[in-house]
């Protein structure tokens, strides 16, 4: 037997896969779920990049796959549930904080992974059009206390390197614009696209740094890791953010290895996100209290530099915060209970 055959079903070149009846056919999904699925679908649409399509690790596909239980929509639940919409100045812009903006440059994905907190928004045609660009540089402008743009959507370097290379040399003609951030899975899901073109064009005044969304280990391909390697080697800093998600990666082993992988490639673990409160996304959350215990127990294991800050977004718009387990207790005037990596109970005299 010739184990460089494809299994049945998957004879044809590989390419996107944004159908129900390509995940059935592709034995992704079940064909008993059909009439469900069409149903998840119609809310909120479905694609699986080539590369990610070649991970065979269920872990992986099920960010992508669409599922049943995504009908099942909790009252707590949100359309927008970190407030983009309620900081928008202008069309295409977030406002949160002083001094950095979210710019949403497309609403396209290379993949739409089930869990996400723009799943309302996400996977609508096209891009942030030019007049809308045009009101987004004059608010920089008017706003010479934003230091940072972050370019999001969907995923930005899902536009043409020719867009691109325009819009961050117009961002750069601001001054007091300092650094541009890209958050981005495309180097994971669509490494191919991390071309020297591209890499030329974030050669630019303004520092560019790119935080890679990853959650599990077997997304970093042979292909992803050198597009990391191309990115680090072109001086682009690599930071990662990370969602908890139970049945994905919500144990300690799991986000250990993600996160000595991601070292490996010179990327810094930044944000673990708890998960939003998106619509139709509860079967990938966990509570508070379990995440924090995962978090406890990877201090003892793996160093500072692979640790990332565990983060709940609040709903409503009102910022992110550290969430991670409590080491500290004050027991009374200067008098504090220190817990170690080990759990362990440690005495503090405090000034």
């Amino acid at each position: 037997m010739n184990d460089q055959f494809p299994p049945p079903g998957r004879l044809h070149p590989p390419g996107a896969l944004t159908t129900v009846d390509g995940l059935i056919r592709e034995g992704l999904s079940p064909a008993s779920q059909r009439a469900e699925l069409e149903e998840v679908a119609a809310e909120f649409r479905i694609r699986m990049s080539p590369a990610m399509r070649q991970v065979p690790v269920a872990a992986v596909q099920a960010q992508f796959l669409p599922d049943p239980r995504e009908l099942n929509i909790l009252p707590e639940e949100l359309v927008d549930p970190i407030g983009d919409d309620v900081h928008r100045p202008v069309p295409g812009l977030t406002h949160r904080y002083p001094d950095r903006v979210i710019l949403h440059t497309t609403q396209t994905c290379e993949v739409y992974c089930r869990f996400c907190f723009r799943r309302e928004a996400v996977g609508e045609t096209g891009q942030l059009a030019e007049a809308e660009f045009v009101r987004v540089l004059d608010y920089l402008r008017d706003h010479p206390q934003i230091w940072e743009v972050i370019l999001t959507g969907g995923d930005p370097l899902t536009l043409s390197t020719r867009r691109l290379r325009d819009m961050l040399a117009r961002l750069a003609a601001i001054p007091s614009v300092e650094v541009i951030r890209f958050h981005t899975r495309i180097p994971v899901v669509a490494p191919e696209k991390i071309t020297d073109d591209l890499l030329a064009a974030l050669q630019i005044r303004p520092v560019v740094w790119l935080v890679l969304h990853t959650n599990h280990a077997d997304e970093l391909t042979q292909a992803a890791g050198a597009a990391l390697s191309r990115l680090a080697r072109a001086g682009v800093p690599l930071l990662s953010q990370t969602v908890l998600l139970k049945g994905i990666n919500a144990d300690p082993d799991t986000l250990e290895t993600l996160f000595r992988a991601l070292i490996r490639n010179r990327v810094k673990p930044y944000y673990l996100h708890h998960p939003d409160l998106a619509k139709g996304t509860s079967h990938f959350r966990l509570p508070l209290a379990e995440g924090q215990q995962i978090m406890a127990a990877l201090r003892g294991r793996i160093s500072g530099t692979a640790l990332p800050t565990y983060v709940l977004d609040i709903p409503g718009g009102h910022g992110k915060v550290p969430v991670g387990p409590g080491y500290l207790q004050e027991e009374g005037q200067g008098i504090w209970t220190v817990t170690d990596p080990q759990g362990r109970k440690h005495r503090y005299q405090d000034l």
